[in-house]
């Protein structure tokens, strides 16, 4: 399965695809598997880079700096040069800001391994991306909206995504550390819970696809309007994440981390955001959920491209 994760992730979508496609009703069901899956996935992650590792890692300030430039100030002036020409509906703009503006804590770990970047730099810098998203993200929808439009986002699922996506599962992934450096039953069990990295990627991504789809159906036109914008993203972001990796003298592992993280968003946190919004702005959940859709299918060809777009540059 580690040889052939592309195409599996791609069955995985296909069969998430038909699912929804093919039994809608399920769609509200699936939707409460997403945090679990996710948070599954992040645990068997966690459980790869040993606790000693992180406060090495946290030191590393060339890459931490190049990652932080990259999604706190590149990312806004890039989806700033976007928004005058962004559709005119409200609930749309917000949705589209939400998801473009704060970097991805999740699959990108997944995806950047797959490429041969340094996902354990990445990894080790999720809980500070989730920090700075959280204490950025207001100030920059004040920026584009005004305060009285930002002032309907609810950052309270924000908080309960970093306890429950980045705290409990970095918790449980030392705590298993800690038992199987001493014991043989924890070292089978940590064995065991390791191999199970790609199934709980393509039964994150089946899900998702499959609980989201059905409210795609129910707004094309709000599709429609917002997937070039996330494509001119997917196309523009690489190329400046490599700029910024080469400013910072990072090798070439890191220097892929790092384009990915500039590409990759967090749609499977702020969806709940989006979904708090008050009545009015249903289309802002939608047009995230198509970024989801979009992103992934970009992720697949990120995987081929980015090494050979940083193998080319050098």
């Amino acid at each position: 399965m580690e040889d052939r994760q592309v195409p599996l992730y791609l069955l995985a979508l296909i069969v998430g695809g038909v699912i929804g496609v093919g039994a809608p009703g399920l769609a509200p069901g699936l939707t409460h598997l997403v945090t679990p899956a996710l948070a599954a996935l992040l645990y068997v992650t966690f459980l790869q880079v040993p606790a000693s590792g992180v406060i090495t890692a946290l030191r590393d300030l060339r890459f931490l700096g190049a990652v932080l430039v990259v999604n706190f100030v590149a990312v806004p002036l890039v989806v700033g040069a976007m928004y005058p020409f962004l559709p005119g509906n409200e609930a749309i703009r917000i949705g589209m800001l939400l998801v473009l503006l704060c970097p991805c804590i999740d699959y990108v770990i997944v995806f950047t391994g797959l490429a041969g970047g340094d996902r354990r730099r990445l990894l080790v810098s999720t809980p500070l991306l989730l920090i700075v998203q959280m204490v950025t993200l207001p100030l920059l929808l004040m920026a584009f909206l005004g305060a009285d439009l930002a002032a309907v986002v609810d950052v309270e699922p924000f908080l309960e995504a970093f306890v429950v996506l980045i705290v409990i599962p970095l918790g449980l992934a030392w705590a298993t550390q800690w038992w199987s450096s001493g014991h043989s039953r924890g070292q089978r069990f940590s064995t065991a819970v390791s191999t199970t990295m790609v199934p709980l990627m393509m039964l994150v991504l089946a899900v998702v696809v499959a609980s989201q789809l059905p409210m795609v159906g129910d707004a094309a036109g709000s599709v429609l309007a917002a997937v070039p914008f996330y494509v001119a993203f997917l196309v523009v972001m690489p190329w400046i994440g490599l700029v910024i990796a080469r400013w910072a003298r990072l090798d070439v592992p890191a220097g892929r981390a790092v384009m990915f993280s500039g590409v990759t968003r967090n749609s499977l946190v702020v969806l709940p955001l989006a979904l708090a919004l008050p009545a009015g702005f249903e289309a802002a959940a939608v047009v995230v959920v198509t970024q989801t859709l979009v992103e992934v299918v970009g992720m697949v060809a990120c995987v081929r491209v980015v090494p050979r777009l940083l193998s080319v540059q050098r």
